[in-house]
């Protein structure tokens, strides 16, 4: 078969099934902005990265006119790409960078499998949920006019969505959410596996040599800031250090805000959070590793004592489902998205977001009580065997790929379990 993948950050979400299709033969064109990455077998075409325009514009619309020029660049590279003789038999993309509104144009009649990852509310989610980081009223409209490509996306034609979670689909609303298929995410379960052991010194990123019995707390958030409890979690240190003066703390994450507004001081999290816990820390003992390669964020999570998870009401991360798969102990935010993943005191702990005491003691009983360590761990491996496997995953696209074209796809052995 052929595909037509769309993400404007090569390979986005799409790797595995990227990877899935080109192993079992299947011809994929993937269009994105540039960028340096790149996969065997896939031709990657570039559209023009999209720039704001210099006119005025509203400033609740600057997203949705970047969107739109997003989706005319994608549209006139398409058109080249049919021009040279590509037809796809399916086009797969993510609808949040407004990149597929206008491929229903150049491919008429090819179904569209779109990828619905969030729709913004102004209650009930993220929005009003830190009291600390009150959203006026004035901002509302804002936040509403996010979803305004989730809504043209929504009408598009022969086109049909999924998305990973209950709790995301249920963002949309009620008469959207018959368009959304369930797909939940899946993760390598043979490179994020558990591993025994050793009693050996351990090497961190930084070069620290962490002595074989000193408990390693992590942390891991793809960007540094409130939205995955940062602030939180580092409130919660100076109880941690103080009450186990051998442990250490390992945070990867770039010093940058992602979702959400950097510190009205107008410097980082980071600085931020370490000006307000200044005397309160020791440094010497919180290693922030920045970005690390998936090797390392692996072997750090293997060595993990406690693994530390946060989210807002949120799209939950991708290092929550690779803990559980490497069988982490872990204490997770009590919050709505967690709860598909963890269950208290079954697959992990959960803990107030807003409670960093709290967060601590929970964290100390786990580095305490073995057995609910060891107990916590096999069960988080457990349910990942039983609902993340990435062969599943790939198994459920493939019949959802199949559903849409009416085609038979070969498949990968990735896909087959034995």
């Amino acid at each position: 078969m052929r595909f037509l993948i769309v993400h404007q950050n090569f390979p986005g979400q799409f790797f595995h099934l990227v990877r899935s299709l080109t192993e079992a033969g299947h011809e994929v064109i993937f269009l994105s902005e540039p960028n340096a990455n790149h996969m065997p077998e896939v031709r990657k075409v570039s559209y023009v990265s999209p720039r704001i325009s210099e006119a005025v514009v509203h400033p609740h619309a600057r997203e949705f006119e970047l969107a739109l020029r997003r989706g005319e660049a994608a549209a006139t590279a398409a058109r080249q790409i049919k021009a040279l003789g590509f037809t796809p038999d399916i086009i797969i993309g993510h609808h949040g960078w407004g990149e597929l509104l206008n491929l229903r144009d150049v491919f008429p009649s090819t179904p569209l499998l779109g990828y619905f990852e969030f729709y913004y509310n102004v209650a009930g989610q993220d929005v009003g949920f830190d009291p600390e980081f009150v959203m006026p009223e004035q901002s509302f409209p804002g936040v509403r006019a996010k979803n305004a490509v989730n809504l043209l996306a929504l009408d598009l034609k022969n086109c049909i969505g999924q998305t990973p979670t209950v709790w995301q689909r249920n963002t949309y609303p009620d008469w959207a959410r018959s368009r959304i298929e369930l797909l939940p995410e899946g993760v390598d379960l043979q490179t994020c596996s558990p591993t025994q052991r050793a009693a050996r010194i351990f090497t961190m990123p930084d070069g620290y040599k962490l002595a074989p019995r000193a408990p390693l707390v992590t942390f891991i958030a793809r960007n540094l800031e409130p939205y995955r409890g940062f602030h939180s979690f580092m409130r919660s240190l100076p109880h941690l250090l103080d009450a186990n003066p051998e442990l250490h703390v390992s945070i990867v994450g770039i010093d940058r805000t992602g979702y959400g507004a950097p510190p009205a001081d107008g410097t980082t999290w980071r600085v931020h959070m370490e000006a307000e816990l200044a005397g309160k820390l020791d440094l010497s003992r919180i290693h922030f590793l920045g970005q690390v390669q998936f090797e390392t964020h692996v072997e750090l999570l293997r060595r993990s004592d406690a693994h530390v998870y946060l989210t807002y009401p949120f799209v939950a991360s991708w290092s929550l489902r690779e803990a559980m798969a490497i069988g982490c102990a872990i204490v997770a935010s009590d919050t709505t998205p967690v709860h598909e993943f963890i269950t208290h005191e079954e697959t992990g702990l959960l803990t107030p977001f807003h409670d960093p005491e709290a967060l601590a003691a929970s964290v100390l009983r786990l580095l305490q009580d073995r057995k609910l360590n060891r107990d916590l761990r096999l069960r988080a491996r457990a349910f990942a065997e039983r609902e993340l496997d990435l062969r599943d995953y790939l198994r459920h696209y493939g019949d959802l790929i199949e559903r849409l074209t009416g085609k038979t796809l070969a498949r990968s052995a990735r896909e087959k379990k034995n």
